[in-house]
């Protein structure tokens, strides 16, 4: 290899390092532990509105607050944890839930999982995606988390989290032209615990890890 090559390449790497904020590895983490998220009654109308008509629920909860159409109990397979500092920062896992609904009688989705998706291409989404894992196995709706989340220490509340339909549940459903439709809104209230410094320290440097990762190709394939 010529030395302009590697200089180029190190050039690229130094460029991905300096662009990535210093991880803190002082910060607080915290795990997501129960909980409920809620889906709100226009997800309903809307839904109806395209042909997918609510005709049946299983093992769903009281929503929060009660004016909301179902609530998904947060199950103990979750693994989602955060930060809180300089703000909400989710830095791994996913939130799983627990509960089915059924539209036309016919179809059946639940056991909803929320995480992080990199690289989702919906205009004005967030990367956070809500798949289905008890029929479909795919990615229903995009999100769009909010700028308001509340945090007390012991409990994480999200309101109005907006579901984007996916361009994957828009196939399914025969109409890629439904691809980010607004589909109502959902509501998380969560109660968390604080992660270990030990584990806290991992998960953030997993974190900084991913993401370094991903700057350094982004970084390489322009020098390319």
């Amino acid at each position: 290899m010529r030395f302009s090559q590697f200089a180029g390449i190190l050039g690229c790497t130094t460029a991905a390092f300096i662009s990535i904020a210093p991880i803190q590895v002082e910060a607080a983490t915290f795990k997501v532990i129960s909980g409920v998220t809620s889906i709100d009654r226009d997800h309903e109308k809307i839904l109806s509105s395209i042909g997918l008509d609510l005709t049946g629920t299983n093992q769903t909860v009281a929503p929060i607050p009660s004016s909301y159409l179902v609530g998904f109990n947060i199950d103990s397979l979750t693994n989602f944890t955060f930060s809180d500092e300089g703000g909400f920062t989710p830095l791994s896992g996913t939130i799983e839930h627990t509960g089915t609904v059924t539209f036309n009688k016919d179809i059946t989705v639940g056991d909803f999982s929320i995480g992080f998706s990199p690289g989702r291409t919906v205009t004005g989404a967030s990367g956070l995606v809500l798949r289905d894992t008890f029929s479909l196995n795919t990615i229903l709706f995009d999100l769009i988390a909010p700028g308001l989340v509340a945090f007390d220490g012991q409990n994480l509340t999200i309101p109005d989290v907006k579901l984007l339909i996916s361009p994957e549940f828009a196939n399914i459903l025969g109409d890629s032209e439904l691809t980010g439709l607004f589909a109502g809104t959902a509501r998380i209230d969560a109660q968390v615990t604080a992660v270990p410094e030990s584990d806290s320290v991992l998960a953030t440097l997993v974190a900084g890890v991913a993401l370094l990762a991903t700057r350094f190709y982004s970084q390489k394939n322009k020098c390319i």
